[in-house]
Protein backbone atom coordinates (compact mmCIF):
# COMPACT_ATOMS: atom_id res chain seq x y z
CA UNK A 1 0.00 0.00 0.00
CA UNK A 2 1.44 3.35 -0.75
CA UNK A 3 1.57 6.15 1.46
CA UNK A 4 -0.59 8.07 -0.79
CA UNK A 5 -3.35 5.93 0.08
CA UNK A 6 -3.00 7.18 3.58
CA UNK A 7 -3.80 10.69 2.94
CA UNK A 8 -7.00 12.88 2.34
CA UNK A 9 -7.37 13.93 -1.63
CA UNK A 10 -5.11 16.96 -3.03
CA UNK A 11 -7.67 19.83 -4.18
CA UNK A 12 -7.06 23.50 -4.69
CA UNK A 13 -7.94 26.29 -2.26
CA UNK A 14 -11.33 26.64 -3.60
CA UNK A 15 -12.38 23.36 -3.05
CA UNK A 16 -10.89 23.05 0.39
CA UNK A 17 -12.80 26.60 1.40
CA UNK A 18 -15.67 24.49 -0.11
CA UNK A 19 -15.21 21.47 2.18
CA UNK A 20 -14.03 23.46 5.28
CA UNK A 21 -17.42 25.54 5.09
CA UNK A 22 -19.76 22.02 5.04
CA UNK A 23 -17.89 20.99 7.96
CA UNK A 24 -18.10 24.73 9.95
CA UNK A 25 -21.65 24.25 9.73
CA UNK A 26 -21.73 20.60 11.18
CA UNK A 27 -19.31 21.59 14.24
CA UNK A 28 -21.71 24.83 14.68
CA UNK A 29 -24.21 22.81 15.35
CA UNK A 30 -22.63 20.37 17.34
CA UNK A 31 -21.60 23.19 19.86
CA UNK A 32 -24.97 24.26 19.56
CA UNK A 33 -25.82 21.34 20.98
CA UNK A 34 -23.38 20.73 23.79
CA UNK A 35 -24.50 23.90 24.77
CA UNK A 36 -28.02 22.61 25.17
CA UNK A 37 -27.01 19.29 26.81
CA UNK A 38 -25.27 21.44 29.19
CA UNK A 39 -28.61 23.83 30.10
CA UNK A 40 -30.02 20.68 30.86
CA UNK A 41 -27.41 19.13 32.66
CA UNK A 42 -27.84 22.42 35.05
CA UNK A 43 -31.84 21.68 35.47
CA UNK A 44 -30.98 18.13 36.07
CA UNK A 45 -32.47 16.48 39.78
CA UNK A 46 -29.92 16.40 42.40
CA UNK A 47 -30.12 13.72 45.30
CA UNK A 48 -28.59 14.23 48.76
CA UNK A 49 -25.99 12.08 50.19
CA UNK A 50 -24.06 11.66 53.34
CA UNK A 51 -21.59 14.40 53.94
CA UNK A 52 -19.06 12.62 55.93
CA UNK A 53 -17.96 9.79 53.74
CA UNK A 54 -14.64 9.73 55.28
CA UNK A 55 -10.83 10.15 53.46
CA UNK A 56 -7.27 9.56 54.49
CA UNK A 57 -5.81 13.14 53.85
CA UNK A 58 -2.21 14.78 54.23
CA UNK A 59 -3.86 16.34 57.17
CA UNK A 60 -5.39 12.57 58.39
CA UNK A 61 -9.32 11.93 57.95
CA UNK A 62 -11.76 14.54 56.11
CA UNK A 63 -15.12 14.17 54.92
CA UNK A 64 -16.93 14.59 51.62
CA UNK A 65 -17.92 18.12 52.96
CA UNK A 66 -14.10 19.20 53.64
CA UNK A 67 -13.45 18.09 49.83
CA UNK A 68 -15.24 21.19 49.09
CA UNK A 69 -12.62 23.55 50.63
CA UNK A 70 -15.07 26.01 51.70
CA UNK A 71 -16.64 26.32 48.06
CA UNK A 72 -20.24 25.60 46.81
CA UNK A 73 -19.19 22.81 44.18
CA UNK A 74 -16.90 19.54 43.72
CA UNK A 75 -15.80 17.76 41.33
CA UNK A 76 -14.28 14.16 41.86
CA UNK A 77 -12.17 12.24 39.69
CA UNK A 78 -12.85 8.75 41.06
CA UNK A 79 -9.29 7.42 39.91
CA UNK A 80 -8.63 4.40 39.76
CA UNK A 81 -6.02 2.81 41.82
CA UNK A 82 -7.05 -0.18 43.76
CA UNK A 83 -5.03 -1.42 47.09
CA UNK A 84 -3.23 -3.66 45.49
CA UNK A 85 -1.75 -2.28 42.44
CA UNK A 86 1.90 -0.45 41.84
CA UNK A 87 0.82 2.30 40.26
CA UNK A 88 -1.97 4.35 38.98
CA UNK A 89 -4.54 3.59 35.83
CA UNK A 90 -2.50 5.36 32.64
CA UNK A 91 -6.04 6.29 31.23
CA UNK A 92 -7.39 8.04 34.46
CA UNK A 93 -3.53 9.82 34.77
CA UNK A 94 -3.80 10.76 31.26
CA UNK A 95 -6.89 12.38 32.64
CA UNK A 96 -5.66 14.01 35.86
CA UNK A 97 -2.66 15.71 33.75
CA UNK A 98 -5.45 17.80 31.46
CA UNK A 99 -6.69 19.25 34.45
CA UNK A 100 -4.43 22.27 34.73
CA UNK A 101 -4.30 24.88 37.55
CA UNK A 102 -6.97 24.85 39.61
CA UNK A 103 -6.95 28.31 40.47
CA UNK A 104 -9.53 28.77 37.29
CA UNK A 105 -12.12 26.25 39.11
CA UNK A 106 -11.76 28.28 42.35
CA UNK A 107 -12.12 31.23 40.59
CA UNK A 108 -15.80 29.83 39.71
CA UNK A 109 -16.77 27.98 43.75
CA UNK A 110 -15.42 25.05 42.31
CA UNK A 111 -12.75 22.49 43.59
CA UNK A 112 -11.17 19.24 42.29
CA UNK A 113 -10.37 16.48 43.88
CA UNK A 114 -8.84 12.67 43.00
CA UNK A 115 -9.98 9.65 45.22
CA UNK A 116 -8.92 6.35 45.29
CA UNK A 117 -8.82 3.28 47.21
CA UNK A 118 -4.93 2.64 47.55
CA UNK A 119 -3.00 3.78 50.33
CA UNK A 120 -2.30 7.56 51.03
CA UNK A 121 1.16 6.46 51.38
CA UNK A 122 1.31 5.27 47.50
CA UNK A 123 -0.80 7.35 45.95
CA UNK A 124 1.78 10.57 47.02
CA UNK A 125 4.17 8.25 45.94
CA UNK A 126 3.00 8.06 42.91
CA UNK A 127 1.73 11.86 42.32
CA UNK A 128 5.03 13.41 43.19
CA UNK A 129 6.26 10.43 40.60
CA UNK A 130 4.30 12.22 37.87
CA UNK A 131 5.08 15.85 39.16
CA UNK A 132 1.33 16.47 40.03
CA UNK A 133 0.21 19.00 42.44
CA UNK A 134 -3.58 17.56 42.39
CA UNK A 135 -5.49 17.23 45.83
CA UNK A 136 -5.55 13.51 46.68
CA UNK A 137 -7.16 11.62 48.89
CA UNK A 138 -7.49 7.57 49.88
CA UNK A 139 -10.89 6.41 50.40
CA UNK A 140 -11.42 4.86 54.21
CA UNK A 141 -13.26 1.11 52.98
CA UNK A 142 -15.45 0.75 49.79
CA UNK A 143 -17.88 2.42 50.47
CA UNK A 144 -17.69 5.44 48.68
CA UNK A 145 -16.22 4.15 45.08
CA UNK A 146 -19.53 1.70 45.56
CA UNK A 147 -21.93 4.36 46.25
CA UNK A 148 -20.98 6.12 43.04
CA UNK A 149 -20.09 3.14 40.78
CA UNK A 150 -16.19 3.54 41.24
CA UNK A 151 -15.94 0.04 42.43
CA UNK A 152 -18.14 -2.10 41.29
CA UNK A 153 -17.62 -6.29 42.26
CA UNK A 154 -14.21 -5.47 43.96
CA UNK A 155 -13.21 -3.91 40.11
CA UNK A 156 -12.38 -0.60 39.78
CA UNK A 157 -13.99 1.80 37.11
CA UNK A 158 -12.81 5.37 35.62
CA UNK A 159 -15.67 7.70 37.25
CA UNK A 160 -16.23 11.51 37.70
CA UNK A 161 -18.86 12.43 40.05
CA UNK A 162 -19.81 16.21 41.00
CA UNK A 163 -21.65 17.35 43.91
CA UNK A 164 -22.49 20.84 45.59
CA UNK A 165 -22.96 21.72 48.74
CA UNK A 166 -25.56 23.76 50.98
CA UNK A 167 -24.98 24.89 54.27
CA UNK A 168 -23.92 21.04 56.07
CA UNK A 169 -25.91 19.26 52.97
CA UNK A 170 -24.34 17.64 50.47
CA UNK A 171 -26.03 16.87 46.81
CA UNK A 172 -24.88 14.50 44.40
CA UNK A 173 -26.08 15.99 40.95
CA UNK A 174 -24.03 14.66 38.12
CA UNK A 175 -21.68 11.79 37.14
CA UNK A 176 -20.44 10.13 34.46
CA UNK A 177 -17.84 6.85 33.44
CA UNK A 178 -16.32 5.61 30.26
CA UNK A 179 -16.57 7.89 26.85
CA UNK A 180 -18.41 9.92 28.79
CA UNK A 181 -15.39 11.35 30.79
CA UNK A 182 -13.47 12.20 27.05
CA UNK A 183 -14.22 16.20 27.84
CA UNK A 184 -11.22 15.84 31.09
CA UNK A 185 -8.77 14.55 28.03
CA UNK A 186 -8.11 17.11 25.68
CA UNK A 187 -5.65 14.86 23.67
CA UNK A 188 -8.36 13.29 22.07
CA UNK A 189 -10.01 16.59 20.86
CA UNK A 190 -6.62 17.23 19.22
CA UNK A 191 -6.57 14.27 18.02
CA UNK A 192 -9.93 14.21 16.17
CA UNK A 193 -8.81 17.43 14.21
CA UNK A 194 -6.30 15.57 12.87
CA UNK A 195 -6.07 13.50 9.50
CA UNK A 196 -5.39 10.21 11.34
CA UNK A 197 -7.85 10.91 13.82
CA UNK A 198 -7.16 8.50 16.89
CA UNK A 199 -5.75 6.15 15.04
CA UNK A 200 -8.09 3.45 16.45
CA UNK A 201 -9.91 0.44 15.08
CA UNK A 202 -13.44 1.80 16.07
CA UNK A 203 -13.14 5.17 13.86
CA UNK A 204 -14.65 5.38 10.47
CA UNK A 205 -11.69 6.43 8.43
CA UNK A 206 -10.64 6.53 5.40
CA UNK A 207 -8.85 2.79 4.14
CA UNK A 208 -5.65 3.23 4.74
CA UNK A 209 -5.12 4.74 8.02
CA UNK A 210 -3.32 3.62 10.75
CA UNK A 211 -5.16 2.12 13.18
CA UNK A 212 -4.78 -0.26 16.45
CA UNK A 213 -7.23 -1.58 18.94
CA UNK A 214 -8.29 1.55 21.16
CA UNK A 215 -6.09 2.77 24.32
CA UNK A 216 -3.93 0.15 22.86
CA UNK A 217 -1.27 2.72 22.73
CA UNK A 218 -1.67 4.66 25.94
CA UNK A 219 0.17 4.60 28.77
CA UNK A 220 1.62 6.71 31.97
CA UNK A 221 3.23 9.74 30.71
CA UNK A 222 6.61 8.99 31.84
CA UNK A 223 6.67 5.53 30.25
CA UNK A 224 6.09 6.33 26.61
CA UNK A 225 9.68 4.57 24.54
CA UNK A 226 8.26 5.01 20.67
CA UNK A 227 8.24 1.71 19.74
CA UNK A 228 6.06 -0.20 22.70
CA UNK A 229 2.73 -0.80 22.70
CA UNK A 230 0.58 -0.64 26.25
CA UNK A 231 -2.95 -1.52 27.05
CA UNK A 232 -4.74 0.46 29.27
CA UNK A 233 -5.60 -0.91 32.69
CA UNK A 234 -6.95 -4.32 33.13
CA UNK A 235 -8.23 -5.40 36.65
CA UNK A 236 -5.92 -6.40 38.67
CA UNK A 237 -2.90 -5.54 35.64
CA UNK A 238 -1.16 -3.47 38.35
Amino acid sequence: MSARQNRPAIVDRATWNDARGVLLQQEKALTRMKDAISAGRRRMPMVEVRPDYAFDGPGGTVTLLDLFEGRQQLIVQHFMFAPEWREGCDGCSMMAEHIGPLSHLHARRTSFALTSRAPLPRLQAFRDRMGWDLPWYSTIGDRFNTDFGATVEGEERQAISVFLAEGERVFHTWSTQARGEEPFMLVFDLLDLTPFGRQEDWENSPAGTPQEPAYSWMRLSDSYTGSERSCSCPSGSR
